[in-house]
C-alpha cells in the first residue's frame, strides 16, 4: 500500500503492475525486478525510466531492499538499453 513517505515492496510491484508488467503474485522486489528487466521494450523502458526517477526524487523513503533491487537490477538494465535504443 502506497503512503506518501515510504515506499515498500508491495509499492514497487504495484507500480511495475500498473505499468503493463506480469509480476507473479509473492515476488519480491528483486525477483519483480528481474521479470522487468527480461521484458524490456522501447515503450516500458521509457516509463520505467520515469518511474523510477519520480520514485527517486520524490520525499518518499525507499526501503532498503526495494532501493537494491532498482540499483542492482533495474537501473543496469536501463543504463544498457538506453545505449542500444
Amino acid at each position: 500500500m502506497m503512503h506518501a513517505d515510504l515506499i515498500d515492496q508491495d509499492d514497487l510491484l504495484g507500480q511495475l503492475r500498473s505499468r503493463g508488467f506480469d509480476i507473479p503474485a509473492g515476488a519480491s522486489a528483486e525477483q519483480a525486478c528481474e521479470v522487468v528487466v527480461r521484458g524490456l521494450t522501447e515503450p516500458n523502458a521509457r516509463a520505467l525510466k520515469g518511474m523510477v526517477e519520480q520514485m527517486y526524487t520524490g520525499s518518499a523513503t525507499i526501503l532498503p531492499a526495494v532501493r537494491q533491487a532498482i540499483d542492482k537490477q533495474l537501473l543496469p538494465a536501463l543504463a544498457q538499453y538506453n545505449k542500444h535504443a
